[in-house]
């Protein structure tokens, strides 16, 4: 164990709760705990768990909590363990539960600052899994400013199926084949049951791996964070790094306020960029940023994506899973080369004591044989895939995530449902036909309330075999796992009397990703009737958690945040 001796200004929060006679009481409550006479005068580090066995994203992190907590120790500090929640998208996707997905990550962001505020904790150590968890413990970090570490849980390797990787995504577009008649029960079973080996976060570059690829491009992880194994031994000695990181940040003095800045949010979105991340970063980012007091709007989306390509060939509309990216050196390579094209910022602090050109100093680049991340000169799409669009349909935006195996253009006729489930019953009996632009409505912020994912009806239209036919879009939002012509977040969102209220069956709606525009074709005139014909809908929950959140939270365009 060490023997550092600290100063009480490296003890800022924790001085109060525990020195002087006054503060008896509190010591003896800790002894309690575990504590003694010298953990009084270490600081105290608090290590913020999402374990659960709610999920498999999750169900491994106790184990990585107390690597962190021994990294602590070995550094001279008093570490102790709380937890906070985690809920499952892939369990509750399609259901009225998917509605506390997005609540979740208020929840675990105020549960953060919650415990780490009222202990006095002078620094932190957050772990992750599942997609929420994420920004939820960065919004809590930001908002705390102590010297912090942030440890992503990890990606799960693929399942088999016939030879072939599956994974999650791969049992919802089962769903859709099966409905269609190309798969037999037999095989939706057999598919069902090897696509989750174990533990870890969902593999291809989903919300989960995006987020952490972000967070790992802001300079708040480790390098290589993002994309270490869950089951790897590197995963484990990194939770104990981190452990001894955040000491070496309270020694210096780092806080989060030195490392999320405006320049590194302009990396961490160029980073999901060039990874062909999920559609979620825009939201999770916007809503980080605010937490952080870092100004970021949609329209830097607009600006990184128009210089910087699509080079990462990833599930969902890629071949390949997070597994592959970290057997080939992960995603810090990358970040070098995008460094190296003057595409991200170098000077950035990080957690570990260091600026982010100085961490990748060290990393080698990829092996010449391997086709996961293409050259600049060759990649899969010269600008980003997420692209922010507006028009009539989405005066404040709108969130399109286009691989550009889709096209780049689409205009259909409008069949419109007011909720995520109508649409699934009617796909899945195949009323939606080629040429059709699938509204979903009344999925928003306050209208769900909770903005679900539309991973089922996405999954089932490709399942159909009609992703290149049909467009999606909505207030509502996106799974990491969907791929095909979709657009979420639309604001405002219907519930409000946004215009996606207005639309009727039949309506053409254009949508067009090169001129970042997207429009229902009829006349203002008619807009306006039918505005001033338009009533509120009564809201769905009146008591709870979930009137709770619709009361409180704020547009998509903002990120959706109840503070």
């Amino acid at each position: 164990m060490s023997e550092k001796s600290f100063h009480k200004n490296q003890r800022p929060f924790s001085s109060r709760v525990v020195d002087g006679v006054e503060r008896t009481p509190s010591r003896a409550m800790l002894r309690a705990v575990g504590f003694n006479d010298a953990d009084f005068k270490k600081p105290q580090v608090g290590i913020a768990s999402t374990w659960s066995m709610v999920t498999p994203c999750n169900m491994h992190i106790n184990r990585l909590a107390d690597e962190a907590e021994k990294g602590v120790g070995v550094s001279g500090g008093k570490a102790v363990q709380f937890n906070t929640i985690s809920i499952s998208d892939g369990i509750s996707m399609g259901t009225e539960g998917m509605k506390y997905s997005l609540v979740s990550r208020e929840v675990i962001a105020d549960s953060i600052e919650t415990v780490v505020a009222c202990e006095g904790f002078d620094g932190v150590v957050a772990f992750g899994g599942c997609d929420k968890n994420m920004p939820g413990c960065l919004m809590a970090l930001a908002r705390l400013n102590r010297p912090s570490v942030f440890v992503y849980g990890g990606s799960i390797k693929p399942g088999s199926h016939c030879g072939k990787d599956v994974d999650i995504v791969s049992v919802f577009e089962a769903v859709g084949q099966h409905a269609k008649g190309e798969i037999s029960s037999k095989e939706l079973n057999e598919i069902e049951c090897t696509a989750i080996p174990g533990e870890g976060s969902c593999g291809g570059m989903y919300t989960a791996n995006t987020m952490a690829s972000a967070i790992e491009a802001m300079g708040m992880s480790l390098p290589n964070s993002s994309s270490r194994i869950a089951v790897s031994r590197d995963k484990s000695e990194e939770a104990h790094a981190a452990g001894r990181a955040v000491m070496g940040l309270i020694e210096k003095g780092i806080k989060p306020s030195d490392i999320m800045t405006r320049p590194a949010f302009l990396n961490a979105v160029t980073v999901v960029m060039a990874l062909g991340g999920s559609t979620n970063a825009v939201l999770h980012l916007l809503a980080m940023a605010k937490a952080a007091k870092v100004r970021l709007t949609m329209a830097d989306f607009t600006t990184i994506g128009k210089k910087v390509p699509v080079l990462a060939d990833l599930k969902p509309s890629g071949k390949y899973v997070m597994a592959d990216l970290a057997a080939i050196g992960g995603v810090a390579p990358l970040m070098a080369r995008l460094m190296k094209e003057g595409l991200i910022d170098g000077s950035c602090m990080t957690v570990t004591g260091k600026t982010l050109k100085q961490n990748l100093a060290l990393i080698k680049p990829y092996p010449k044989k391997q086709d996961i991340i293409r050259p600049m000169s060759r990649p899969i799409k010269k600008q980003g895939h997420l692209v922010i669009l507006k028009g009539n349909l989405a005066p404040e935006g709108a969130v399109a995530k286009i691989s550009g195996k889709e096209g780049l253009q689409f205009e259909g006729k409008a069949v419109v449902f007011n909720s995520e489930e109508q649409a699934l019953k009617k796909i899945l009996e195949g009323a939606v036909k080629a040429g059709h632009v699938v509204v979903i409505r009344y999925e928003g912020p306050q209208g769900g309330p909770g903005m679900r994912e539309m991973l089922s009806p996405t999954s089932a239209i490709m399942g159909r075999g009609l992703g290149k036919d049909v467009a999606l879009i909505t207030d509502g939002r996106f799974s990491g796992g969907s791929h095909g012509f979709v657009i979420g977040h639309i604001t405002p969102e219907a519930y409000v009397g946004g215009p996606l209220a207005l639309v009727k069956n039949g309506d053409v709606i254009s949508i067009d990703a090169e001129t970042r525009s997207i429009e229902l074709r009829i006349s203002k005139a008619e807009m306006k009737r039918r505005s001033e014909g338009w009533k509120k809908p009564r809201p769905k929950h009146k008591t709870g958690v979930l009137a709770k959140y619709a009361k409180l939270v704020g547009p998509a365009s903002e990120g959706a945040v109840t503070d």
